[in-house]
């Protein structure tokens, strides 16, 4: 999906969600447990409620390795159900980060056999670990830029010889890259502050955030920080929306939880003139 699609869409859904389908047998309703592929129901059930709603969906590879043959299996179907809705912007969220031969056989692997649009990276190997994701019509590299676990303190706020922190010299120097219609960040939403200062470094690039809902992260304050003219935000919301309720108001609810999100995206564009 090319930027200008990107925008386009965001425009006619009135949207800059994307639901993460981090989804654990486990914690799936019962019924759905019931089925002979529990993940892979659960998700189109909750593909089928938010698709007019949602502009993104996340995949987090962890949930579906973490299965053998049959999470791979869940996670292709889960992609073609997702293409069979019409257009949505789809995310392998399997943070590689590699260089030479491998960097360009995972790329083969999510934009080639998987057919996502986009795939999130660590930048900390430098710029031949990104470049093989690079210059593919219609297809993203999404960087870690600033993230929002405790963690983070350990090593993206260090400060670096040219005076800034890390992470800012990695947005930076990520962002001469690729251009404004291949390139993503990864910047969290716990920090609005954080993410006001990521978008100074990138202005123009478009951020993935996750962190609202579950982890604690404000939507309007998510808004007013990274927002642009062309919405510039996909907005992860993964356990938010998929365990909003359960048993049998689950899926019911998960729509509930995506339409709020969506409504208030929607104000805030309106008001910002995205839409």
């Amino acid at each position: 999906m090319t930027r200008t699609e990107l925008i386009s869409l965001i425009r006619r859904k009135r949207s800059l969600l994307c639901v993460g389908l981090d989804t654990e047998e486990h914690l799936v309703p019962e019924h759905f447990r019931a089925e002979s592929h529990p993940v892979r129901a659960f998700n189109e059930a909750i593909v089928e409620v938010t698709h007019d709603l949602a502009v993104a969906y996340k995949l987090n590879l962890a949930f579906y390795e973490a299965l053998g043959d049959q999470g791979w299996l869940d996670l292709e179907a889960t992609i073609a159900y997702i293409r069979s809705k019409g257009d949505c912007f789809i995310i392998a969220d399997a943070k590689r980060g590699d260089i030479g031969n491998t960097a360009r056989k995972y790329a083969e692997a999510f934009f080639d056999k998987l057919g996502v649009d986009a795939v999130t990276l660590s930048p900390y190997m430098g710029r031949d670990s990104i470049e093989p994701f690079l210059k593919q019509p219609g297809k993203w590299a999404i960087v870690l830029g600033i993230t929002s676990n405790p963690g983070a303190e350990d090593f993206q706020f260090l400060p670096t010889g040219n005076g800034k922190r890390l992470f800012e010299t990695v947005i930076e120097r990520t962002a001469q890259w690729g251009g404004q219609d291949e390139l993503m960040f990864v910047t969290g939403a716990t920090r609005p502050e954080i993410l006001a200062q990521a978008r100074a470094l990138a202005p123009d690039h478009f951020l993935l955030v996750p962190g609202v809902g579950a982890q604690g992260g404000d939507l309007n304050a998510v808004l007013d920080a990274g927002m642009t003219t062309d919405g510039g935000l996909l907005i992860n919301s993964s356990r938010g929306v998929l365990f909003a309720g359960s048993g049998e108001q689950a899926i019911p609810m998960a729509r509930r939880a995506a339409q709020q999100l969506q409504q208030a995206m929607a104000s805030k564009m309106l008001e910002r003139g995205v839409i």
